[in-house]
């Protein structure tokens, strides 16, 4: 048995780890940034007149980040005193409703990956190599309906044994994050307790999440605009900036009969 590791130090221990689950949106892939504008234009346009304009640093990271796209638009409305009725999925995208906003970001977002494609961070591309040489399994968790055209797009489908995404856990019934469901399904498909498991993620709710699944550790990455103390007040272990600080030690072994 290895020796235990400090909980603050940014150090997966494959003795006590046996497979890491990402969030696949702004610890993996670069998306975070375009969510985050996509957000600004559609609440821009809808806040006109009636509220201040949307904030990337403060209301997409507090409210928006990391939630399903629809609790998203819940969570930041409730907080600027706005409520609006729900709609159907088929409102005209901008239309005043939860589900016409929801449309007209997925619109202006997916048009953007069009354009210029997705890019996965070299940093978190060279640690799943790595985890993957020592043994590890890895999955990939995303809120977004598009997960896994995201991750496909971003030429890193094949480092994950297993994906979940909004897809999933619409078909599933999963409530998304702060709730552990999505985290929990990835490791019940990578066939080990929470407890073996380390999640990886860079949004407040994806952090909160893991910590309520009792997953053996937790770290959190701070990208632009960040905040390493909420995400520890959250429930990360231990708080990087990139993936390349992250440590690995020693192997997965194999299971033996």
């Amino acid at each position: 048995m290895s020796e235990p590791v400090p909980a603050d130090e940014p150090v997966i221990d494959l003795g006590r780890i046996g497979a890491v689950v990402l969030g696949a949106d702004g610890a993996v892939t670069d998306t975070a940034r375009g969510h985050a504008a996509a957000w600004k234009h559609v609440f821009d346009a809808f806040l006109r007149g009636r509220s201040e304009p949307f904030d990337i640093r403060e209301d997409y990271l507090r409210h928006v980040d990391g939630r399903p796209r629809l609790d998203g638009i819940r969570t930041f409305l409730a907080a600027r005193g706005i409520t609006l009725p729900e709609g159907h999925p088929d409102d005209e995208p901008g239309a005043p409703t939860v589900h016409g906003l929801g449309s007209a970001k997925d619109r202006t977002f997916l048009a953007q990956v069009d354009e210029y494609g997705v890019a996965a961070f070299p940093s978190a591309v060279a640690l799943l190599h790595e985890l993957r040489r020592r043994g590890a399994r890895t999955a990939a968790v995303s809120a977004s309906l598009h997960g896994r055209r995201l991750v496909r797009a971003a030429g890193v489908s094949h480092l994950f044994d297993v994906l979940v995404d909004g897809a999933d856990a619409a078909r599933l019934g999963l409530p998304g994050h702060p709730d552990p469901a999505l985290f929990l399904e990835a490791a019940r498909r990578l066939e080990l307790p929470p407890g073996r498991v380390a999640v990886v993620d860079a949004a407040l709710p994806g952090v909160e999440a893991a910590g309520k699944g009792a997953f053996g550790l937790v770290l959190g990455v701070v990208r632009e605009g960040g905040r390493a103390a909420e995400l520890r007040a959250h429930g990360a272990g231990a708080v990087v900036a990139d993936l390349g600080d992250v440590e690995v030690r020693g192997r997965v072994l194999p299971l033996t009969t």
